[in-house]
Order: structure tokens, then C-alpha cells, then sequence
């Protein structure tokens, strides 16, 4: 859960596996920090002589490519491993890879299933850990979301009105947290059956307007960003075609895009399904930020890795 403690108040060391592991002001920060690189305005190697390890037990693009040109552009060097060149493969435990790596790296990204692999590493390693992705969130990239929204209404996001649209997933419960932190108006329109984790979804409402509905056109009316993703995630192929039935009246179309506020934005976490969650003329149209938004990534967990590592 995203609630679990960070295991950096213990030993100074500071982890992320969840955007509410940063306060406002924090997160406000690192996204100045990511925009000034962004720019080139930032030292040119804080990572200079240190490792970064990424365990990817899923397969990525945008996640591996961003940290791994990232580590490289700072200064640092990334080192990748997967189930297929790791002893994780053959069963070596989360907590003695977690110890092994700490003593020859300076910080652990890693993207997997279960969230609780995520905590357990954090828990055991003395070095920091980035959550590149689990089935319960994706912080990651809420902060080029962020970097993306900024970019368009300015560095002040608790005005703003996002429309999330589909499957509540790991990144509609990184949206709820983000909401959280951030205070800024989110509606979720999912299919019955398909809501985001009851926790995650309780705690945001507590901190901000947060609106859960089976209409997409209720969420979409005057929003600001309108976003979504895939019906169906890795892991979940077998459900592929139910959740077609389920997600049907949720596709991101124009006439669907006219509901928001003139100057809105469409944003996606990639990769997109034309035809099923957006049309063709949405995600390729004037109002599509996603390859901006793609790009954003390496800016932001660039800003990542300098907080946590530089």
C-alpha cells in the first residue's frame, strides 16, 4: 500500500515508492529541479563515480530508457538487471539481493508485479529504491504527468481539474496520491467492477475533491487533463477480452475531448492502443502531449536520482 512507511526516517536514507513519500513542497521542488534540467540549467555530473542497479521483472521502454540515459547524462553509471541475467530468476530472495546490491551500488530502481517486493527491498536495502512500477502504483510517471501539466498551466497544479478515464490501475491510484499531495480536483470514471484500491482512493478523498464515477462525460466536463490507459496491463492478458466488454463507452474520442476545457490536454503513460482506450485523432491531434510527456520522463527521474542519490 502506498501508506507503508519509508524505510529512510530509519536509516537517512531516502526511498520512492510512492508519491506521497514527498510533501507538497518537495514534490513542487523536484519538479523545478526536473524543468531546469529540462532547460540544461543544472550541474553537469552530481552522479559522478556512482551505480544505480534496475531490477525490471516486466519488460518497459520509456522506464529503462529514462534512467538508464539518465544515470549517464548525470554523471553515473546503470547497471540492468532482469530475471534472465540475475539470480532473482532462480529464486535468490528480495531481501539478500537487497543487502548484496547495497554493498556495491548507490541506489536500486526496480519495476515489478507485487508492491510488496517493492517495500520488502526498501526495508533491506541501505541504499535508496525507486518504485519504476508495481501493479499497485506507478510514481514514476506521475512526475512527468506533472512536468507535462506544468508545462501547459503553470507551476501551481491545486487549480487544475483532471479527468482520469478507464481501468483504475496502478496509475489511477498514483493519480489519487498525487491528488492528495498536490490538492488539486480529480474524477475517476470507471467501469463497475474496475475501481482503484479502496484505500488509496479513501485517503485521497480525505485530502482533496475527488469524484468516482461510471461517466466519462462527468469527468471529462470542464478538466483540464484528460488522460487515461490501456483496458488491459501486463499480467493481464487473459482478461483481455472481458475487459473489452466492460471498457466499451470508454474510449477518449473528440466528441468526448469537446466536453473539456477548450485549451485541455490529453495525456498517456504509453504505450497506447488506438482504437480501444483513445482514437487515433486524439492521441496523434493538437491536443495530445504524450511524446512530450514520454520525454518528460527522463527529465524528471533525472531530478529523482540528483534528490535521492546526488
Amino acid at each position: 500500500m502506498s501508506s507503508v512507511p519509508s524505510s529512510s526516517a530509519v536509516r537517512g536514507k531516502r526511498d520512492f515508492l510512492s508519491v506521497t513519500d514527498l510533501s507538497r513542497e518537495e514534490l513542487l521542488q523536484l519538479l523545478a529541479r526536473a524543468r531546469r534540467l529540462s532547460r540544461g540549467d543544472e550541474g553537469e555530473s552530481p552522479l559522478a563515480g556512482q551505480a544505480l542497479a534496475m531490477i525490471f521483472r516486466k519488460s518497459s521502454t520509456r522506464t529503462r530508457v529514462s534512467f538508464e540515459v539518465g544515470t549517464f547524462q548525470l554523471g553515473g553509471h546503470a547497471l540492468y538487471l532482469s530475471d534472465q541475467n540475475s539470480q532473482m530468476g532462480r529464486g535468490e530472495s528480495v531481501p539478500d539481493t537487497a543487502r548484496v546490491l547495497s554493498g556495491m551500488v548507490d541506489g536500486i530502481v526496480i519495476r515489478t508485479f507485487g508492491h510488496d517486493e517493492v517495500v520488502e527491498m526498501a526495508a533491506h536495502a541501505s541504499v535508496p529504491v525507486i518504485n519504476a512500477l508495481t501493479d499497485l502504483l506507478h510514481p514514476c510517471q506521475l512526475l512527468a504527468d506533472l512536468q507535462t501539466m506544468e508545462e501547459e498551466f503553470g507551476p501551481d497544479p491545486s487549480g487544475a481539474v483532471v479527468a482520469w478515464i478507464g481501468d483504475g490501475n496502478n496509475m489511477a491510484n498514483s493519480w489519487l496520491n498525487t491528488a492528495a499531495v498536490l490538492g488539486f480536483e480529480l474524477r475517476l470514471a470507471c467501469p463497475e467492477g474496475y475501481d482503484p484500491d479502496p484505500d488509496i482512493l479513501a485517503a485521497a478523498e480525505e485530502s482533496t475533491a475527488v469524484t468516482l464515477t461510471r461517466d466519462p462525460s462527468e469527468a471529462v466536463e470542464g478538466a483540464h487533463v484528460v488522460t487515461t490507459d490501456v483496458w488491459a496491463s501486463m499480467g493481464q492478458e487473459e482478461e483481455a477480452a472481458a475487459r473489452h466488454a466492460a471498457f466499451a463507452g470508454f474510449c477518449v474520442d473528440d466528441a468526448l475531448m469537446e466536453k473539456a476545457r477548450e485549451d485541455a490536454i490529453f495525456l498517456h503513460c504509453l504505450p497506447a492502443h488506438r482504437g480501444e482506450e483513445v482514437t487515433a485523432s486524439v492521441i496523434d491531434g493538437p491536443r495530445s502531449r504524450v511524446f512530450k510527456e514520454a520525454e518528460n520522463r527522463l527529465h524528471a527521474q533525472k531530478a529523482l536520482l540528483i534528490e535521492l542519490m546526488g
